[in-house]
């Protein structure tokens, strides 16, 4: 078994001295800023997967995300019809917020994907990929070039997390009206 298939696994199984080391990392996370520049990412393995190369022109950016507020108010007068759900129903999930907000952060580079490394009560944490897109390394390579002409990828839902949460991530039987969006279907059936 190779080095990343273990670090994987580290992180599916979570034995009890790994989530020491986890718990001590939280501790300091809590007490920096929510978007922290990172020197190297800290799942190498995932981040492979993702995209990610060590060389010039890629950026790796940890930010945090509140948890919570998804839930509407307690219910004043009850049999109003309009408050009969107290949960709110949310297009976008936390992943796809963090990616939003670095880009904001970072508006001269593109981001690539983004992955879970942590969560505690009140936060979730994950680290975002951003690629240069001017940088002449990235210009000659053939996996991330094309980032160049597709710029504003987290505003346009079209990073891995915001696929997922538009339900795009499946095909054929029972996603025939989630294509182009659930909006354009549902205006094409009027």
């Amino acid at each position: 078994m190779n080095a990343y298939k273990r670090l994987a696994l580290l992180w599916k199984e979570q034995p009890e001295e790994f989530r020491k080391i986890v718990h001590e990392r939280l501790q300091v996370w809590r007490r920096e800023d929510a978007t922290v520049r990172v020197e190297r990412p800290l799942r190498i393995d995932r981040a492979r997967t993702l995209g990610y190369k060590a060389k010039q022109g890629f950026v790796i950016v940890r930010q945090r995300v509140n948890r919570g507020g998804r839930k509407r108010p307690d219910i004043d007068h009850p049999r109003r019809s309009k408050h009969s759900r107290q949960k709110k129903i949310l297009a976008m999930n936390y992943q796809q917020v963090a990616e939003k907000r670095v880009a904001i952060k970072y508006p001269n580079l593109e981001v690539l994907n983004s992955y879970y490394v942590g969560q505690d009560g009140q936060h979730y944490w994950y680290e975002i990929i951003l690629v240069d897109p001017d940088n002449s390394c990235i210009k000659a390579d053939k996996n991330v070039s094309w980032t160049k002409d597709n710029r504003g990828r987290p505003y346009r839902g079209l990073t891995s997390a915001a696929k997922k949460s538009r339900g795009l991530l499946h095909k054929g039987r029972g996603a025939e009206k989630i294509r182009p969006s659930l909006r354009a279907n549902d205006r094409r059936s009027k």
